[in-house]
């Protein structure tokens, strides 16, 4: 982690790099265990949900974020029900991070009524008011300027709730972000603005769309404190969000963080070695050595807070609860014809 802010990324961007267990001294081992499980269900129901794009059972598109499991952790782990959080295209972490129901997820995927947006939205719309997330968009950008407006209320609320905005470094290249922290920074507004800044927008890499790789820059040039870390770090993803959480809650002040990551799979679909047709083999095989969850487990496993029995066990029990939420899932009936209206059009009582 690192507040001086400069426009390269360095080692963070450097997939040789940061391969080591994470560094937990003076962390709370079972908050640190709750996290890890957090980061495999987020990558069991993600690779499933690969599998039933792959057998075309999943009709709707869907971007997957494994890989990125630690920096959805990270943040929610700050995060209250009564805070206003938005998401973007890739949310299946993020929705499940903050505590969604794999059941509902696997539901909505699957077009079915019992889904957390009723069968409509499909993998991009997601919606879990009980958990604080208010909506998920596949337009890119669209979200952020929706949670500064959800920031400038809970601040005309008086009270401390913040508000939250996820999204990829593609975003960044779009008008209405600069707009928002503008206007975030102007009248000081109670927002974060989280970057996954996982190097690629669609098939294009950072390096053939931005002079510079480091989106922090836009913070300094609004006048907005900001963070870099790695996102593959759980540990520091959430040490840093802490900070800018504190900060939001008792100044009500505006922040960025960005965390450097990595998706294993392309821009959408199931296939791990393509990027809507960019080969990425060796790239990606470099960036799984980075993998936040093995990181995290060889670490806890060094000072014997988790065996490597345990770790194996955690796996197949959390595959058992995710197979059994699928299954579920399929058993779920379609909405009903007459909602498809019901839904788009707003009848005044």
């Amino acid at each position: 982690m690192t507040d001086s802010l400069t426009p390269e990324l360095g080692i963070l961007a450097d997939p040789t790099q940061l391969t080591e267990p994470l560094k937990i001294d003076g962390c709370n081992p079972e908050l640190l265990i709750s996290q890890l499980k957090r980061m495999i269900l987020i990558r069991r129901v993600e690779e499933i949900i690969a599998d039933l794009v792959e057998t075309r059972e999943a009709k709707c598109p869907c971007h997957l974020a494994i890989g990125q499991e630690a920096t959805a952790v990270g943040v929610a782990a700050h995060l209250i029900q009564s805070d206003r959080i938005f998401g973007c295209h890739r949310s299946h972490s993020h929705y499940l991070a903050l505590g969604g129901d794999p059941y509902t997820l696997f539901a909505e995927v699957l077009g079915r009524a019992t889904g957390c947006s009723g069968g409509m939205g499909g993998s991009m719309h997601l919606y879990d008011p009980s958990h604080g997330l208010l909506g998920t968009v596949p337009i890119v950008a669209a979200t952020i300027p929706i949670a500064t407006g959800a920031a400038l209320a809970a601040k005309m609320d008086n009270g401390t709730d913040i508000a939250i905005s996820f999204f990829g470094d593609g975003a960044t290249e779009e008008g209405v972000f600069h707009e928002s922290l503008n206007l975030a920074s102007v009248l000081g507004l109670p927002i974060i603005f989280v970057c996954e800044n996982n190097l690629f927008s669609s098939h294009l890499h950072i390096s053939l769309r931005q002079p510079f790789n480091s989106i922090t820059r836009y913070a300094v040039a609004h006048g907005i404190s900001a963070k870099v870390v790695d996102g593959n770090d759980v540990v520091e993803v959430s040490r840093a969000m802490g900070e800018l959480v504190n900060q939001a809650r008792e100044s009500r002040k505006p922040a960025l963080l960005e965390a450097v990551t990595y998706r294993w799979r392309g821009h959408v679909g199931h296939r791990e070695d393509v990027d809507v047709g960019v080969k990425r083999n060796a790239e990606l095989s470099l960036w799984k050595q980075r993998d936040p969850i093995s990181r995290l487990a060889q670490s806890l496993e060094n000072q014997s807070f988790l065996s490597s029995e345990a770790f194996s066990t955690m796996w197949q029990e959390i595959d058992t609860l995710a197979t059994n939420a699928l299954e579920e899932a399929r058993k779920a009936p379609y909405p009903v014809e007459s909602k498809l209206l019901d839904w788009v059009y707003y009848e005044r009582n």
